[in-house]
């Protein structure tokens, strides 16, 4: 009997391998090997018997069985026994062999059963094979893969056989005719090859040690002569590789003479079949083990085949591999092999052949020879011992190539020299030169990065891998060392190695590191014998130099550094101190500070000083002389160095001035002078720099020799005939006077002042003068420059103000001409700033300016630099110009130098007059029109009062009569609409209210706590918001009027109206505010004006629609309605809908007062109920129907609240008047859904809400009615009410026809928890309601009552009677939204007043069970809700009551389980969860409802809808305890908990354990409920009642089984399998697998 049903599953399952699909097929697959892994012979056997059977099943659905047979035979294998292995062998080779046509898929999967028998039963599966392998015949082709294959699979099982089988093979060679034959036994053969080549290898642990490669050498040479001699000139590319992969191991086996009489043939009959093949690999990997085998016998034919065989290998080498097709690089590996056994074997002739094709043209040939040199110096490196000279002398042309994909590899070939010892050989030193001037290249010459490219693979630049490579070879190859050092210090100061520095530096510290560890006199370097090498002050001044761009070339400053210390005693003995402590902090300062952050200016000041203290710790007259002459002799060197160069110039004036030899200083400056290179800026500045430098020291000799360069013949037109520079053009001449005024004004800076007084004038300016007049930009800027450093060398002395400069109006002057010069509309060049700058120190220096010269002065720099564009249009004006200084540093610089100069001018007359004169000059700026010129304006006035502020010394209390003029100057600029105009007026006020202060008497360390508070206002202004800018003006005002003296206060106000008209809208604003907040401390002087105000207001508000003259004008409106409320009320009423902004904003001034505000509200109320909400109208467009048009008086009333309450002021008004205010406008809102505005107001309606400006509140009526209850709900203290139900997004919903009622109950819902006390007087005033004749107000009313019965509120405010009763009464009201509505509030008692549920526990009840069975519902609406309500009810009721309708209501809803409304199933079932409370202990009928809605609750937890999922979740959680299984409770429990993710697969199989464990009978019954969802809708519940009744077999006991009915199971599962969706089939496919527990 069991084999029957196990025969029967199986059979089954064998049956669905027709499914398409292919996870069907693989779950079917998975089923069998699953029944196979319970039952392994007897499914085997089956498997068997149905495809013996079934001869006529289509061979893929065959395929799906063998691999089941394959999977469990090998699983299994030591279980089965001899008859079942004969039967499954006998069956594989029938099954192989049954079609004569290959069938790959089908036959291949038949081999592979035989296979894995075979790892067991090889004798009995070669018994059955060899039966299809007789003599004469020709085999089947995966009989012979099937033996191939075994081969592999079990060595010592088959190696026995081989002699045997090539025996009888080697005959049927020459009866094969097809090509696919003739391809298995070439496959056949390798895999024989291999074989007997691993059994061989592995002899001590084989069956029998006696076998001998003599056993089959000439079976294997008979097939090797079929295979070579005939297959391989097949015209077949496929077989011809077969043919070749075959003989590469073959070639191992033959016997040692037929190979070597072979090889004159075999040889070029594999090369040439490089020539039929694109992919090579196969082949090149067959010849290696050919040329293997011929080296192992020691071949003598391998030289005839030498020249061949490197002609053909070299070309596969020289085309790339491509990374991206894995076989060309193996193809390259394996050719690779190939040359190093050639090599190893004729290392001459491959060196004859190999080296010449270094000079090919082609660039591949030059670059796959280079690999292959790679190859056979790490691989053959005691065969090319003695060729290392050769081969060195055969790289000179490598050396020059250009390509860089020769360069890369020719740097890997110098990789493995260095490693096999080459370099160290005479000719090294030229491959590690070409390393350095690889590491040399400039990097962005190097080309970027690309795609990958089969050309070039390599994707390092040729620069990248050579420093990689260099510095490898100085740290890791020790041998390397004595190459090396000092060797490639010869690099370090030619220029065009400057890009390997970095490198050289490391290389060179750590070989110098190296040699140390050796002992100190290693590590000097020795010059005998190495003439080339750069001296100490050559070595000194390169690395010095190049320290000065750290940054630069990769770090390479502090490479450098560290070398330079490292080398510190061949440079000097006495610097190994000093350097020790210094170049270490360099360093550092070097490697913290990032390019941007390390400035290079102070940078160079650092080297410089390093460099003086190590000429300080030198002391060597004689060394610092040759010193400065090789600085000199490398200046050329650094020409397009600029940086560099100009760096070298300091040096030189360092040194210089640390030279003792007057001499020596002279002839440098000489030559300086008639070497430089003026046209280039850099070389200006760098001969300049140098002058001063050296003047420090000598100043004589410098002023000495510029005297001589003024005199010589470069200045005049006709030059001597011996004048170096006689033939220089005019513009050169130019660049020359330039740099002699700068030399002048470098030495002027850096002499010594005590001998510079007495010379400016007689030495230095009488040669500056005579080239003022001049129009090159070049000399103009040095002048400036020059009479600016003379200037700060007067005034930084001790003595300036004993120094009267004659020359200092006619220098202001000429200062004021240039910059007169200079075009007003642009700034491209420094000549504004440069002059200022010399201005500012020119103007300290005595005597002082006369009044014209210093109001020129000033006028000429204001309006120079003003006036000048935006920033941002001067660089669209002048995108396309190469200017030298970027914009943004240009005006940022000439701001700066405007503003010194204004406080130097300033200092000289620090008086309230002086200051007064100072902004006569700026106060047209300050009132200017164009932002940029306020901007400017005002920043210099903020530094300007900030200096007088902190330079003002009063010694006599006096008036600072103009305070109140410059306080209404800056004060309305705290809201200009430029942001930095804000923050600095602030700043402006807060200075001048401080200078008053000093004024009176305070000392200036005094601080007073109002003007401080001017400085907390900033922090707002930064961004524009006007609530900030008022607050900032009424504060300003405020400090103002109790500072500015009482004289003053008339000027100031007069002052601030002038202001109104400011061309700045947003400081007009301003004056506003502020006179507004100054008359506020004084408003009496207002009361008689108040009346004339309000005439102009509204046209006022009309012209400037600004915040700050609103709130203004509101002020003024308040105080009118005060005295005249009704005319005010009147004309507002009377205003046209919608209100206008202005309108809106007086309405809002009547909210100021209390008492005020409830007069005008009431009378609002009354407006509201005297008229009907709405006219009913016929609507001609819509046929028969109608709708509901606004009354025009309640709509006008509404808005009017709205604007009032919106006001804060209003809260008290509207709190005396909260509930009539919230019935009212709950009704209004109620009565406004769906109803249209008046066609009167329907186009003014569009027309406000298509205006610009602020978007206009809506007019219609019922979003009005809403936002005006929002307005009321907030002003009347109930903020969290609004928010909440703002939150909830149930505004919206009351604006809805059809979710009004929602909205209506969050609103009850935040009234409950927020506004408990205001409920008594609403539900008074609502209760009147619930009879209203219109249905929306009693929708409304029912919905605000029955979220009110869910709060415990009502209960405790004694309310409960009152709602309960009237909500009850309309049980019966013709419209079906306030039944439902009445249930759901009746539900809600459960949770507002659980302890009244009890006593009206029937009538509840009652109420429910009616709902459930209303006859006017076809939607179900109400027994939804009745459902719903009961669930909340069930826990609060007597039991007493429920019991007796218990089951009625269990079977009245068990139909919703399945319904198609989601919202149905999910009350129905959360319902079920409750009721299933009152069956605990002794209620064994609803026991039976659970135990028959268990399976439909486990199901639908796959339900599609999450909040149905849940639901039976929590009604599995409340009937698991009634169920008696503890398992399952505690599963129910733990695995259900909501919000908690579920394995469903997982969950199952446990419930169903735990089901088979306490409730075995039920089998059956379980069955046949999940046997009814087969049918379901939803996929994924026709997908789980399989898996369900798959698990519940899984766990039954055996004793169980007969339960159930497998013929009608297996006939449902069968038809299930037909299913359209896959995942269903797949479930069902894997269910069948099961089956094989109860079988």
């Amino acid at each position: 009997m069991m084999e029957s049903r196990i025969k029967r599953l199986a059979t089954t399952l064998m049956d669905a391998t027709t499914d398409k699909a292919p996870q069907v097929q693989e779950q079917i697959y998975a089923a069998l090997c699953y029944v196979g892994e319970a039952e392994p012979e007897e499914v085997l056997r089956c498997c068997d018997e149905y495809l013996r059977q079934h001869d006529k099943l289509a061979y893929p659905h065959r395929v799906i069985i063998l691999k089941a047979m394959e999977s469990v035979v090998r699983n299994n294998i030591a279980l089965l026994d001899k008859s079942t292995a004969k039967v499954v062998i006998f069956l594989a080779s029938n099954e192989m062999t049954k079609s004569k046509e290959v069938i790959r898929d089908w036959q291949e999967a038949a081999s592979s059963v035989l296979v894995a028998v075979g790892q067991r039963f090889i004798n009995k599966v070669m018994e059955e094979v060899l039966t299809k392998f007789q003599p004469g015949i020709l085999p089947h082709y995966f009989v012979l893969q099937t033996f191939a294959n075994l081969s592999v699979s079990n060595v010592f099982g088959m190696v026995p056989f081989l002699n045997s089988i090539l025996g009888t093979m080697l005959p049927m060679l020459g009866m094969a005719k097809q090509d696919h034959m003739k391809s298995v036994f070439c496959y056949a053969l390798q895999r024989f090859s291999e074989s007997i080549q691993e059994y061989l290898a592995n002899l001590d642990k084989a069956p029998d040690p006696t076998v001998r490669k003599d056993t089959f050498s000439n079976d294997i040479f008979s097939a090797y002569e079929v295979l070579f001699g005939s297959w391989l000139q097949h015209r077949e590319a496929k077989l011809r590789l077969a043919v070749v992969e075959a003989v590469g191991p073959m070639s191992h086996l033959l016997p040692g003479e037929k190979l070597e009489e072979q090889l004159p043939k075999l040889i070029p009959g594999i090369l040439a079949l490089y020539r039929k093949h694109a992919e090579a690999f196969s082949i090149s990997k067959s010849l290696c083990q050919i040329l293997e085998a011929s080296v192992d016998i020691g071949s003598r034919s391998l030289d005839v085949q030498l020249d061949p065989l490197l002609g053909t290998l070299h070309p596969q080498i020289c085309a790339p591999a491509d990374p991206a097709l894995p076989l060309t690089v193996k193809n390259h590996t394996e050719v690779l092999r190939c040359f190093t056994v050639l090599a190893c074997s004729f290392p001459d002739r491959v060196l004859a052949f190999l080296l010449p094709k270094l000079e090919s043209s082609n660039e591949r040939t030059r670059v796959g020879t280079l690999l292959i040199m790679r190859q056979i110096i790490n691989s053959a490196p005691s065969q090319m011992e003695i060729k290392k000279p050769f081969i060195l002398s055969s790289m000179k042309l490598p050396l020059q190539d250009s390509s860089d994909k020769v360069k890369r590899a020719l740097v890997q070939v110098i990789s493995a020299m260095a490693h096999h010892g080459y370099l160290e050989q005479p000719g090294g030193e030229a491959m590690v030169e070409f390393l350095v001037r690889q590491c040399a290249l400039a990097s962005e010459l190097q080309p970027k990065k690309q795609a990958p490219d089969a050309e070039d693979p390599a994707s390092d630049s040729v620069q990248s891998i050579s420093i990689n490579t260099l510095l490898l070879l100085s740290t890791t190859v020790d041998r390397m060392s004595n190459v090396l050092w000092p060797y490639l210090l010869e690099f370090v100061t030619p220029i065009q190695f400057t890009n390997a520095l970095t490198p050289l530096c490391r290389s060179l510290m750590y070989l110098a590191m190296k040699k140390e560890e050796q002992g100190e006199s290693a590590s000097l370097i020795r010059y005998d014998g190495n003439a080339n090498l750069p001296s100490p002050y050559a070595l000194t001044a390169r690395l010095l130099v190049v320290s000065s761009q750290p940054h630069a070339g990769a770090c390479r400053g502090a490479a450098a550094l560290r070398l330079l210390h490292v080398l510190h005693g061949s440079v000097h003995p006495s610097l190994g101190p000093l350097w020790s402590k210094r170049v270490p902090l360099l360093v550092e300062r070097i490697e913290e500070n990032t390019e941007q952050a390390l400035s290079q200016r102070e940078w160079e000041e650092e080297l410089l000083l390093f460099l003086q203290e190590t000429l300080a710790a030198i002391a060597d007259s004689a060394w610092i002389g040759q010193f400065v002459v090789e600085m000199s002799r490398q200046l050329s060197s650094y020409n397009g160095f600029p940086m560099e160069k100009n760096f070298l110039y300091k040096c030189i004036g360092t040194t210089l001035g640390a030279c003792s030899s007057k001499d020596l200083v002279q002839k440098q400056l000489q030559e300086l002078l008639e070497t430089a290179r003026y046209h280039e800026e850099a070389e200006r500045e760098g001969l300049a720099s140098c002058f001063g430098l050296c003047a420090m020291s000598h100043l004589e000799e410098a002023l000495s020799k510029l005297e001589q360069f003024v005199r010589s013949d470069v200045f005049r037109r006709s030059g001597g005939l011996f004048s170096i520079f006689k033939d220089r053009s005019d513009n050169e001449v130019e660049k020359i006077k330039s740099t002699l005024i700068l030399c002048y004004g470098y030495v002027a800076a850096h002499a010594p002042q005590e001998l510079l007084l007495s010379r400016i004038e007689a030495d230095i300016l009488k040669n500056i003068f005579q080239y003022f007049n001049t129009k090159d930009l070049t000399l103009k800027l040095c002048l400036i420059r020059s009479i600016c450093m003379i200037s700060q060398a007067i005034c930084k002395g001790g003595k300036c103000g004993d120094f009267s400069f004659s020359r200092k109006a006619e220098l202001v002057a000429q200062m004021v001409e240039f910059m007169k010069a200079e075009p007003q509309d642009t700034m491209r060049t420094p000549v504004r700033q440069r002059a200022m700058i010399t201005c500012t120190y020119l103007v300290i220096l005595e005597p002082h300016l006369s009044d014209p010269d210093r109001t020129e002065l000033i006028d000429t720099c204001l309006a120079g630099v003003l006036a000048l564009p935006p920033l941002e249009l001067a660089k669209d004006r002048e995108e396309n110009g190469a200017d030298a200084i970027p914009k943004e540093v240009l005006y940022g610089d000439t701001m700066s130098a405007l503003k010194d100069l204004l406080k130097s001018l300033l200092q000289r007359n620090l008086t309230p007059h002086g200051l007064q004169d100072m902004f006569a000059h700026l106060g047209p700026w300050i009132k200017s029109s164009k932002d940029h010129e306020r901007q400017r304006a005002v920043e210099i006035s903020a530094a300007l009062l900030d200096f007088y502020l902190s330079a003002l010394n009063v010694s006599t209390v006096i008036p600072f009569y103009n305070l109140s003029v410059l306080i209404a100057l800056f004060s309305p600029r705290c809201s200009d609409s430029v942001p930095s105009v804000r923050l600095h007026a602030v700043d402006c006020v807060y200075c001048l209210l401080y200078i008053q202060l000093c004024y009176e008497g305070f000392a200036r360390d005094h601080r007073d706590e109002m003007v401080e508070g001017l400085k907390a206002l900033k922090k707002g202004l930064e961004e524009p918001d006007f609530t900030v800018l008022f607050h900032t003006c009424t504060s300003m005002a405020m400090v103002v009027g109790k500072r500015v003296p009482p004289d003053q206060l008339m000027s100031l106000l007069l002052a601030l109206f002038e202001g109104l008209v400011d061309p700045d809208r947003n400081c007009s604003r301003a004056a506003t505010v502020m006179i507004n907040s100054l008359l506020k401390e004084r408003g009496a002087v207002l009361q008689e004006k108040v009346p004339d105000i309000m005439s102009i207001i509204h046209s006022k508000l009309e012209e400037v629609d600004e915040e700050h003259i609103r709130k203004a004008a509101q002020q003024t409106v308040y105080i009118l309605a005060s005295q005249h409320k009704s005319v005010v009320v009147s004309s507002l009423l009377g205003s046209a809908l919608p209100f206008d902004s202005h309108t809106c904003t007086m309405w809002r001034s009547l909210a100021t007062e209390p008492a005020l505000t409830s007069q005008i509200l009431e009378q609002l109320l009354e407006k509201v109920n005297r008229d009907v909400p709405y006219k009913e109208s016929k609507c001609f467009l819509l046929g028969s129907g109608s709708e509901r048009i606004a009354t025009p008086l309640p709509l006008a009333a509404t808005c009017a609240l709205y604007e009032i309450m919106s006001a804060p002021e209003a809260g008290p008004a509207v709190l005396g008047l909260y509930a009539p205010l919230f019935v009212t406008l709950l009704l209004r809102l109620s009565c406004s859904v769906g109803v249209q505005l008046p066609k009167s107001l329907q186009s003014r309606e569009r027309r406000s809400s298509s205006g610009q400006g602020p978007a206009a509140r809506s007019l219609q009526p019922c979003s009005s009615a809403v936002e005006t209850l929002k307005a009321m709900l907030v002003r009347g203290g109930s903020e969290e009410v609004a928010r909440a139900v703002d939150s909830a997004g149930a505004w919206d919903l009351m604006a809805s026809p059809e979710r009004h009622h929602d909205g209506i109950a969050v609103l009850a819902g935040a009234m409950a928890r927020h506004a408990g006390p205001r409920l008594p007087l609403i539900v008074k005033n609502l209760v009147p309601t619930l009879s209203s004749v219109f249905d929306s107000q009693r929708i409304t009313t029912t919905a605000f009552f029955a979220e009110l019965l869910g709060s415990n509120v009502v209960n405790d405010l004694l309310l409960l009677e009152t709602v309960l009763d009237g909500t009850a009464g309309r049980q019966k009201d013709p419209c079906t939204l306030v039944r439902v509505l009445v249930l759901r509030g009746l539900g809600n008692v459960a949770a507002g007043s659980p302890d009244k549920v009890r006593k009206h526990g029937a009538k509840l009840l009652a109420s429910m069970v009616n709902g459930m069975d209303d006859k006017d519902d076809p939607h179900n609406l109400v027994a939804l809700e009745a459902m719903s309500s009961l669930s909340k009810l069930l826990d609060h009721v007597e039991e007493r009551d429920i019991q007796s309708m218990l089951l009625h209501i269990a079977i009245r809803i068990r139909p919703f389980f399945d319904s198609e409304q989601p919202r149905l199933r999910r009350s129905s079932i959360v319902l079920f969860g409750h009721l299933s409370r009152f069956s605990r202990g002794h209620c064994e009928l609803f026991l039976e409802q659970i135990l028959n809605g268990l399976v439909t609750l486990l199901l639908h937890l796959q339900d599609p809808q999450p909040d149905v999922v849940n639901a039976c979740k929590f009604a599995l959680r409340m009937c698991g305890p009634s169920m008696g299984c503890e398992g399952l409770r505690a599963m129910f429990r733990t695995h259900l908990r909501e919000g908690r993710s579920l394995h469903y697969g997982e969950f199952i199989n446990d419930v169903c354990k735990h089901l088979m464990q306490s409730f075995p009978e039920m089998l059956n019954r379980l069955i046949l409920t999940n046997l009814f969802y087969f049918k379901s809708a939803w996929v994924d519940i026709r997908a789980a009642a399989p898996m369900f009744i798959g698990f519940l077999v899984l766990h039954v006991d055996e004793d169980h089984c007969q339960q159930v009915d497998l013929d009608q199971l297996i006939s449902a599962l069968n038809l299930l399998l037909k299913d359209p969706v896959p995942s269903v089939r797949m479930k069902v496919a894997e269910t069948l697998g099961r089956l094989v527990r109860i079988l």
